[in-house]
C-alpha cells in the first residue's frame, strides 16, 4: 500500500482564523489531496499526498483562493542531455519527486529550471536527475561552467582522433569500389584477414576512444528501459562492429553468403556524429553569445575615490555609496548617479540606440555603459544582482530558459519516439530475414534505421531558436521577462496604449511660446525662469527646462508668492512678474493682449495648457505647455498597421486630450476618462492576441491582464514586473520591433520543426528498405549517420540567422 506523501508549502496573506479555514478548504477539495492542515502562527500548510500530481492543482486552487504559495526556482547544469528524449527523462524525473510543480529541461544551455516547495535543496534535485542517469550539478557546488568554445574544442578533438583512425579502415574497404584495381593490389600485398584483423583494431580503437561516449551513455539507458539517441548509435555501431568481428574470427557461425565486414560502417558512423555534435556544439556557442556579451560587459576593477585620491580596487569590492573616477571612454562599473561633470554615454547596450546619452549631475548612469570624452565622476547605487546589467542577465537567461506551449506536440512525439525506431529496426530486420534477403542485408537495414533517426534536431528545434532570438531581443533593447511571451506576442492582433509617459514623454514641458509689445523670447523666459525657480509647480519644471535648454541663466527673483490655481507672482531684478492663468491676469487688473488671448485658445485646443505671463503690469507673452509626444510614437502606430495590427489608446486622461493625441497619431480607437479598474474592462474587450503597453504603478493590473503585457523599461518597477517583456530603451517603437521578431522567432521554430519531423518521416522509411522493391534507393548506415549529424547542425545554423534580425 503507497503511504501519502507530505508537503509543506508558505502561504502568503494569512492574517486570521477565517483565512486559515478557507485556505484548508480550498486544497481539501483538490482531488489526490488526502488531508490539509494550515498553521496561522507559522503560515504554513502541510499537505497529505495520495498522488503526486495532486501538488500543482492544490498550489492553484489556494493561490485563486487568495493565499499563494512561495515557491522556490531553482536551475541545475545538467551533463549529457543529447536529445530531445533526454529532456523529457529528466523532467519526469523531476516531476515524480514530491514538492515539485514544474522542471523544464532546456537542450540548447544544457540545463534544467525546477519550481518546487520550499525545503527541497538543490543537491537533492542534481541527485534526482543524476540517478536518472544525467549527472547534475548544484548552483553551489557546480564549477565554473566551461565556455562553449571549450566544450566544442573537445569535441573537435575527440572528432579528429576519431577521422584518423577511420580513414584507413575507409580506405581499405572503399577504395577498392572506387577503383578495382586498388582492392586487386591490396589483396596480393596483405591478403583479407590481415586486413580484415587491422580494421578490427582500427575500429576498436574508434569505439574505445572517442566514440565511447557513445556507449558510457546509451548503454545504460538502455538497460534502464530509457533509450535515446546515444542508445541508438550505440546499438548501430555496436552491432555493425560486433557482426563484423564474428566474421573475422568465427565465420564459420554465420551462413553461407553472410561472411562480410561493416567495420567502416561503425568507425564512419561515430566519425560523422561527432563531426556533427562538434558544429552544433560551435553553433550554440554562437547562439549564447548574447548572454556571455552582456556579462562581460562590466569591468574587472574601477576608480575608487579613497581620502581623495583615486585608488585601483575590484568592482566585487564596490559598496553603495562609494565615489567612483570614470575615464573619458572608460566603461561604466555599476549602476550610479553622476555627481560631477557633463558628458555623452553610449547606453547603446542597454536600450539598442546607437545615439549617446547627454548626462548632467544627478543623472543616472548604468554599469556596462561606455563613457565618452568627459572625464566623470559618480556615486555607486547597486552593485551585483542589484545593477541594471544583472537584471537584464537574469531575464534573458529566464527567457531562454523557458518551454513554449509549441513545445508541447515535440515532447509528446519524443516520449516514444526511440522505442519505436528501435522496434521499427527490429521490423526491418525481421522482414528482411523473412523475405530470403540474408542476414547481411537485414542486418544493414536494421542498422540504417537505427542511426538516421535523430531526435537531437527535434529537441533543438524550439530551445536554440528562442536562446537566440531572446539574445538578439536584448541586444536591441527588448527583454522578453518569459520565454513563452515570444509565441504569444507573435498572434497579437491588437494593441493598446497608456498615453502619459508611454507614448508621451510623461512631463511638462514648453511647446510653445508666443510674445507681444516688442518683448524679446530670450528675455521673457529668463524672467519667468526666475521667478519659476523657487517653485515647486510641474509647470515651473518645464520652464527652467526650456530656459536650459536655451543656455539662458534665470534671473535672480525675490518676494515670491504662489496662489493657488491661478499662478505667482515675483519681483525679478526690480520688475514685477505675474505668471499663471487668464483669471490671475483679471484678478491682477492686466489688461489682456487681444492677439494672445486668441492664441491662447488655439493652444487650449491642441491640446496644450496655456500660460500668460505680465511684465510691470503688460500682457506681454503666453506660453504653452504640454507633455509632448514621443518622437517614435507614430513611427510605431505605423508599424503596427504596417503588420496589420490594430491599435488603441486606452488613457486615464480627458477624453478630448486623448482624441487629440489619437487623431495625431492615426489610431483605430481611442478609449479616455478612464480608471485602472477601466483599463481591465478595455483590455478584457480586446479579446484574444491583446497587447498592452504602459509604464506607470496604475497600468501593472492591466499589463497583467492582457495576453501579453509590454512595459516601457523607463517606467516604474511594479510596472516591469507585471509584463512580460519589457522595451529597456522606454522606445514606443520597439513594440512593433518586437512583434516583429517574435513572428520571425516563431516562423524559425516551424521551419526547424518541419525539418526535424520530415526528415525522419522521409529517411527512416528509406532506411527502412520500403522503397527498395520499387526499384528506391537502400540507405547505408554511413550515409545515414551523416544525414542524421547533418540535421541537428541544420536547425541550430538555420536558428542562427536570428543573429541577423533588424
Amino acid at each position: 500500500m503507497q503511504h501519502p506523501r507530505q508537503i509543506e508549502l508558505q502561504l502568503e496573506g494569512l492574517s486570521c482564523a477565517s483565512c486559515v479555514g478557507r485556505a484548508e478548504r480550498a486544497l481539501a477539495a483538490v482531488p489526490g489531496v488526502a488531508a490539509a492542515s494550515v498553521n496561522l502562527a507559522t503560515r504554513r500548510a502541510r499537505l497529505e499526498l495520495d498522488d503526486a500530481a495532486a501538488l500543482a492543482p492544490a498550489i492553484e486552487a489556494v493561490g485563486r483562493a487568495g493565499y499563494p504559495a512561495a515557491l522556490d526556482s531553482t536551475r541545475l547544469s545538467v551533463e549529457g542531455m543529447t536529445c530531445a528524449s533526454c529532456t523529457g527523462r529528466v523532467e519526469r524525473a523531476l516531476l515524480a519527486l514530491p514538492g515539485v510543480t514544474t522542471a523544464v529541461a532546456n537542450l540548447a544551455t544544457r540545463s534544467v529550471t525546477v519550481t518546487h516547495a520550499p525545503g527541497i535543496s538543490p543537491q537533492a534535485l542534481a541527485g534526482t536527475v543524476t540517478r536518472a542517469g544525467y549527472k547534475a550539478s548544484a548552483p553551489e557546488d557546480a564549477p565554473d561552467a566551461p565556455p562553449p568554445e571549450d566544450e566544442a574544442g573537445a569535441m573537435r578533438r575527440r572528432m579528429i582522433l576519431s577521422a584518423t583512425l577511420t580513414l584507413p579502415v575507409f580506405i581499405m574497404e572503399m577504395g577498392g569500389h572506387a577503383y578495382p584495381p586498388f582492392h586487386h593490389w591490396l589483396m596480393s600485398m596483405v591478403g583479407t584477414q590481415p586486413l580484415w584483423i587491422l580494421q578490427f583494431l582500427l575500429t576498436l580503437a574508434v569505439l574505445a576512444g572517442p566514440g565511447r561516449i557513445f556507449f558510457t551513455i546509451g548503454i545504460p539507458a538502455l538497460l534502464r528501459g530509457a533509450p535515446e539517441m546515444n542508445s541508438l548509435v550505440a546499438m548501430g555501431a555496436g552491432a555493425a562492429f560486433l557482426y563484423s568481428t564474428v566474421a573475422t574470427f568465427a565465420p564459420g557461425v554465420l551462413p553461407e553468403g553472410g561472411v562480410h565486414v561493416y567495420y567502416e560502417a561503425a568507425a564512419v558512423i561515430v566519425t560523422l556524429i561527432l563531426l556533427g555534435r562538434w558544429l552544433e556544439a560551435r553553433a550554440r556557442g554562437r547562439a549564447g553569445q548574447a548572454i556571455r556579451r552582456l556579462v562581460e560587459l562590466a569591468p574587472a576593477t574601477a576608480r575608487v575615490i579613497r581620502a581623495g585620491e583615486p585608488v585601483e580596487v575590484a568592482v566585487a569590492e564596490l559598496v553603495p555609496g562609494d565615489l567612483v573616477q570614470l575615464l573619458p571612454g572608460g566603461r561604466v562599473a555599476v549602476d550610479g548617479e553622476l555627481v560631477k561633470g557633463e558628458g555623452a554615454i553610449d547606453e547603446s547596450m542597454l536600450t539598442g540606440e546607437p545615439l549617446p546619452v547627454a548626462k548632467a549631475p544627478g543623472d543616472p548612469v548604468t554599469g556596462g555603459t561606455v563613457n565618452g570624452a568627459s572625464a566623470l565622476v559618480y556615486r555607486v547605487t547597486a552593485t551585483g544582482a542589484d545593477t541594471a546589467l544583472a537584471r537584464i542577465v537574469r531575464m534573458v537567461e529566464d527567457a531562454q530558459a523557458a518551454k513554449l506551449p509549441v513545445q508541447g506536440l515535440v515532447d509528446k512525439v519524443t516520449r516514444v519516439f526511440v522505442p519505436v525506431v528501435i522496434a521499427l529496426a527490429v521490423l526491418s530486420f525481421a522482414v528482411w530475414l523473412a523475405l530470403g534477403a540474408g542476414l547481411a542485408v537485414a542486418l544493414v537495414s536494421a542498422i540504417s534505421v537505427l542511426i538516421i533517426a535523430c531526435p537531437c534536431a527535434m529537441g533543438l528545434a524550439v530551445p536554440v531558436s528562442i536562446m537566440v532570438g531572446t539574445g538578439r531581443g536584448a541586444e536591441l533593447g527588448i527583454l522578453f521577462r518569459r520565454g513563452d511571451a515570444l509565441q504569444r506576442l507573435a498572434d497579437a492582433r491588437v494593441v493598446g496604449f497608456d498615453k502619459t509617459g508611454t507614448l508621451t514623454m510623461g512631463r511638462p514641458a514648453l511647446v510653445a511660446l508666443e510674445v507681444a509689445g516688442g518683448v524679446a523670447e530670450d528675455e521673457v523666459l529668463r524672467l519667468a525662469a526666475g521667478a519659476e525657480a523657487q517653485s515647486e509647480h510641474p509647470l515651473a519644471a518645464a520652464v527652467i527646462e526650456a530656459a536650459r535648454a536655451r543656455r539662458i541663466a534665470p534671473a535672480a527673483a525675490s518676494g515670491v508668492s504662489a496662489s493657488a490655481g491661478r499662478g505667482l507672482a515675483a519681483t525679478v531684478e526690480g520688475r514685477a512678474v505675474l505668471i499663471g492663468n487668464a483669471r490671475a491676469l483679471s484678478e491682477a487688473g492686466i489688461t489682456p493682449e487681444p492677439a494672445l488671448i486668441a492664441r491662447a485658445e488655439a493652444l487650449s485646443a491642441e491640446p496644450a495648457t496655456p500660460v500668460h505671463v505680465a511684465l510691470d503690469g503688460a500682457h506681454v507673452a503666453v506660453m504653452a505647455m504640454a507633455d509632448p509626444l514621443r518622437e517614435t510614437s507614430a513611427a510605431a502606430i505605423a508599424g503596427l498597421h504596417g503588420l496589420g495590427i490594430q491599435t488603441r489608446l486606452i488613457s486615464g486622461d480627458v477624453q478630448a486630450a486623448a482624441d487629440a493625441v489619437g487623431a495625431r497619431l492615426g489610431m483605430d480607437h481611442v478609449t479616455g476618462g478612464v480608471l485602472p479598474e477601466g483599463k481591465l474592462d478595455a483590455i478584457r474587450a480586446m479579446g484574444e492576441g491583446s497587447v498592452f503597453v504602459g509604464d506607470g504603478i496604475n497600468d501593472a493590473p492591466a499589463l497583467a491582464a492582457a495576453e501579453t503585457g509590454i512595459a516601457i523599461g523607463s517606467g516604474t518597477d511594479v510596472a516591469i514586473e507585471a509584463a512580460e517583456v519589457v522595451l529597456s530603451s522606454g522606445d514606443p517603437a520597439s513594440v512593433p520591433r518586437a512583434i516583429r521578431l517574435s513572428r520571425a522567432v516563431m516562423r524559425n521554430i516551424r521551419q526547424n520543426l518541419f525539418w526535424a519531423f520530415a526528415y525522419n518521416v522521409a529517411l527512416i522509411p528509406v532506411a527502412m528498405g520500403v522503397l527498395v522493391p520499387f526499384g528506391g534507393p537502400r540507405l547505408s548506415p554511413m550515409l545515414g549517420a551523416a544525414a542524421m549529424a547533418l540535421s541537428s547542425v541544420f536547425v541550430v545554423t538555420n536558428a542562427l540567422r536570428l543573429r541577423r534580425f533588424s
